[in-house]
């Protein structure tokens, strides 16, 4: 039962996802692009207040996993963000606003990259469980920080390039 839950709870997930995705096509990305970063913010938080209790679990040591596996989450979190990052693009409509580009493939990316996490997570379920959340949280914010960074230097390039041809 609490299997059917955690995968409903990803499918509602993937859904939000492309949904969101869908609907933010249809507007420009607003002012100076600072909006594309915010996720970083959030996931910083939410990763900060899961270490902060995991350090604090009563009757567990908190531990680092070892270096080995935290340089595979983070070389799975390089890999996982350099695939998002390939699927983002924006283009500058006639309106001389900055749209995010429809991308047919996002939502399959979107959705592999979320099983292929899953099946990570059921593969490694002999880990410890502090460590797991620190591998997890690790892959996932690398991932995150290096999708989000180059999206934004993307749009910067762009809405550079499109300003320099207003005004010239």
């Amino acid at each position: 039962m609490e299997m059917l839950l955690i995968y409903l709870f990803v499918i509602a997930l993937i859904g939000f996802i492309i949904w969101r995705k869908m609907n933010k096509k249809n507007k420009p990305i607003k002012k100076n692009g600072l909006g594309i970063l915010a996720p970083i913010l959030f996931i910083l938080i939410a990763f900060s207040l899961s270490l902060s209790q995991l350090m604090h679990m009563p009757g567990q040591s908190f531990h680092l996993p070892p270096y080995w596996e935290m340089m595979i989450a983070g070389v799975l979190g390089v890999v996982f963000g350099l695939i998002m990052l390939s699927q983002t693009d924006y283009e500058v409509r006639e309106d001389g606003f900055i749209y995010s580009k429809p991308n047919k493939n996002f939502k399959y990316v979107i959705i592999a990259i979320i099983f292929i996490r899953m099946a990570l997570s059921q593969y490694f379920k002999g880990l410890d469980s502090i460590d797991f959340a620190v591998l997890t949280m690790t892959l996932a914010f690398i991932y995150i920080v290096i999708w989000r960074v180059g999206s934004y230097l993307k749009f910067r390039k762009l809405n550079s390039d499109s300003y320099s041809a207003n005004a010239g």
